[in-house]
């Protein structure tokens, strides 16, 4: 496998393992030189913690692509997080349109919604904004609730494997036609993952672990993004990644002062593991 630059836009959350703080080291330890560019920079993610520090890097995005540009930088792979802005939107479409190599894979974890709700900073406008995101992506990883969003249907708590399908197939139509949809389960105690290529669907299903923890959307794409740049087929790589979170979550529990995030760090030796196979 060759050595491969991957370029990852989403925010700094400094405190939190969430964001770049997880992209960075599973994609490093994946194998790939890892470029960053932050959407902005939280003393803490925003999700139990209050009173926090944010600075807004929108207007530095398009300096530094400048800059790139200048110096002959593209990228094997781009890959897409949290994003403050409609207009970090915009660029951030140029930046998966004009910054890539030939062959470049673009990633785009839509991360504005969970539980059928929006995040508190983002609107309408702002789906709308991210529905543009969509034809440049090669590959969406959006849960349930983002895919609702985007694609005008009615969230649900329960479903069918029909409403799934038709979820997927009226998602597709906004111009990416690879979608990895997580958070997918048809039975009590089971979540999955499903992989839509070319029309088709294939569900993995795995163990739910009822205490949910910050951060795990992160890092499951993370995971992807490294399994299916080290070579691994999209549905393995879609495996790979749900095994690794589950894992991570597992070294997490029992211990209540760390309820801000995984201890993603302690099961990297088990991802590894995984991408050797």
């Amino acid at each position: 496998m060759s050595y491969k630059k991957i370029l990852t836009i989403q925010d700094i959350s400094c405190v939190g393992q969430c964001s770049l703080t997880v992209a960075l080291p599973i994609l490093s330890a994946c194998g790939m030189e890892t470029c960053i560019l932050p959407s902005a920079v939280l003393s803490t993610h925003t999700a139990g913690f209050t009173g926090f520090t944010f600075r807004d890097l929108t207007d530095d995005m398009p300096y530094i692509q400048r800059h790139w540009q200048k110096e002959g930088i593209a990228f094997d792979a781009i890959y897409t997080g949290y994003l403050g802005s409609t207009k970090q939107v915009g660029y951030v479409k140029d930046i998966l349109d004009t910054m890539g190599k030939d062959e470049c894979v673009r990633i785009v974890d839509p991360a504005f919604a969970d539980n059928g709700k929006l995040y508190p900073i983002f609107d309408e406008v702002y789906v709308a904004a991210m529905k543009t995101l969509c034809p440049s992506a090669d590959i969406l990883v959006p849960n349930i609730s983002e895919a609702c969003f985007l694609a005008n249907v009615e969230y649900k708590e329960e479903y069918d494997e029909e409403y799934i399908n038709e979820l997927l197939a009226k998602l597709s139509g906004l111009g990416c036609k690879t979608i990895v949809l997580t958070g997918v389960g048809y039975a009590k105690g089971k979540t999955g993952v499903v992989v839509y290529q070319d029309g088709k669907t294939e569900y993995y299903e795995h163990e739910r672990i009822a205490k949910g923890c910050h951060g795990t959307g992160d890092v499951y794409a993370s995971a992807f993004v490294g399994a299916l740049l080290n070579g691994k087929s999209l549905f393995s790589a879609a495996k790979i990644a749900a095994d690794y979170t589950v894992e991570c979550i597992k070294r997490t529990q029992g211990d209540e002062t760390h309820w801000y995030g995984v201890k993603f760090e302690l099961a990297l030796p088990y991802l590894m593991e995984l991408i050797a196979k």
